[in-house]
């Protein structure tokens, strides 16, 4: 029996790219059309403490602060609002104290003039460090703005500071 060497066909092994191409471009289609672009939702200008006071010049113009205290309750739920601006304090208990919260703060904005001395309005919060999470992002939101019946967003307070509860 002999056996030949170097004698064995080469095999052109070929594969067929098309179907594959197709499913990618049919992907490709189906993740832009069903693509959704909305609005940003919680965009906050936060200012944190810093680890060292440093020692600055004072401002031409002293700003508004309002200062808010969100209390725990039972099972790490909200149990309450305190609100400070120095001329008037409110407590906020009732189920519509995040409306409420957006009201006043409303209100002390439209006591402050017009709307280039926005800016001179801040917000500082105290929050329990039993508080959930979540119930913190509302009263941000309530604070930094709100939408309008035309579905536009009117924007209410741009510098926000978070406090240490003592």
């Amino acid at each position: 029996m002999k056996f030949r060497k170097g004698i064995q066909k080469a095999q052109d092994i070929r594969l067929n790219m098309t179907a594959m191409i197709d499913i990618v471009f049919q992907l490709l289609v189906f993740f832009i059309m069903t693509f959704k672009i909305t609005a940003m939702e919680a965009d906050f200008n936060v200012r944190m403490p810093l680890a060292s006071e440093q020692v600055t010049q004072p401002d031409q113009v002293l700003p508004t602060i309002i200062r808010i205290q969100l209390r725990a309750g039972v099972d790490r739920h909200i149990a309450g609002i305190d609100v400070d601006n120095e001329i008037q304090s409110l407590t906020l208990d009732q189920s519509d104290m995040f409306q409420r919260l957006t009201e006043f703060v409303e209100r002390t904005m439209a006591r402050e003039g017009d709307a280039s001395t926005t800016g001179e309005v801040e917000v500082e919060f105290t929050i329990a460090e039993s508080l959930r999470y979540k119930y913190t992002v509302m009263a941000m939101e309530a604070v930094s703005g709100k939408i309008l019946p035309d579905g536009t967003t009117k924007r209410l307070i741009e510098k926000i500071k978070f406090r240490s509860p003592n």
